[in-house]
């Protein structure tokens, strides 16, 4: 008996735009090897984001050494590191002409650094053949290992992201693996080390947290001086995963949004299909112009 899907709200049915840049960037990533977090999480900005010639890049493999409930990307042993791949992203970002790019990975807490001395690496690459592209880096929680986190920082890039994902309630629920303090420490301790470095974070909702739990996770983002914000609506990826609980309403996010810079954030990204790197250069820039 085939179980039928659950009808998705009419604000979350979205058509994708598939046009030539589309084409060209996913050809391109084929070419060169390269994985995207909007291919292995299959994100509903995809085509959207492929047609500006936007993608994040996933480094350190397609495969994580944990299992969060909420997530698409394939879970496992991952495969040994490419030396290549910093080189092809550079080559990436050149052919596409990017002038923002964002780095993210899966979590590796098979390696000692837990991919630390790779993302550096990569900034670097892209740099070498990419002057004044700014980098974005969405990196993992290295289990709270701050020397890991100074490598990546001594790189400079623009911004350094770590998403919370949830409250700190359904930690044990949605994120394997994950400590919601140890999270926070590591965006408080990255603001520490270098000012200059905006920081970010992102979360879901509708995974069965409450209202005020979602104002208290955003009060302690503040707290350790979190700058960027973007809040998206869960949307469980199979019948495996962690199912959910509400579908909130466009006026939701609108009033999350009011809520999450009166409390200070500088830039906030608030709606049901927002990621964690929807608009991310946007951000960046709106930022530059207004201070």
């Amino acid at each position: 008996m085939k179980v039928e899907r659950e009808r998705l709200p009419l604000w979350l049915k979205v058509k994708p735009l598939l046009g030539e840049n589309y084409r060209k960037v996913k050809s391109l990533l084929s070419e060169l090897g390269l994985h995207t977090v909007c291919q292995e999480a299959n994100c509903p900005n995809i085509g959207n984001c492929f047609e500006e010639k936007t993608a994040t890049f996933l480094i350190l493999s397609r495969v994580c050494t944990r299992g969060c409930s909420f997530c698409d990307v394939e879970r496992g042993t991952p495969l040994p590191l490419d030396p290549l791949e910093p080189l092809h992203i550079a080559e990436a970002v050149k052919k596409l002409g990017l002038e923002y790019v964002v780095i993210t990975s899966v979590t590796r807490d098979d390696l000692e650094d837990g991919g630390a001395s790779y993302f550096a690496q990569v900034i670097r690459k892209i740099r070498e053949s990419n002057p004044g592209c700014k980098v974005e880096v969405l990196v993992p929680d290295f289990k709270g290992n701050l020397e890991s986190l100074e490598i990546v920082l001594k790189e400079k890039p623009e911004v350094l992201n770590h998403n919370l994902e949830t409250v700190k309630r359904l930690y044990p629920v949605v994120r394997e693996g994950a400590d919601y303090k140890r999270s926070l420490i590591l965006l408080e301790k990255s603001k520490e080390y270098d000012s200059s470095i905006l920081t970010k974070s992102g979360i879901i909702i509708g995974m069965g947290e409450g209202w005020e739990e979602i104002i208290e996770l955003m009060q302690d983002l503040k707290k350790v001086n979190c700058e960027l914000l973007t809040i998206g609506q869960y949307l469980s990826p199979s019948d495996k995963h962690l199912k959910v609980k509400k579908y909130y309403s466009p006026e939701d996010f609108g009033e999350l949004k009011r809520v999450a810079e009166k409390i200070g954030f500088r830039k906030v990204e608030s709606g049901p299909l927002v990621r964690s790197s929807y608009h991310a250069k946007k951000q960046v820039l709106d930022i530059s112009l207004k201070f």
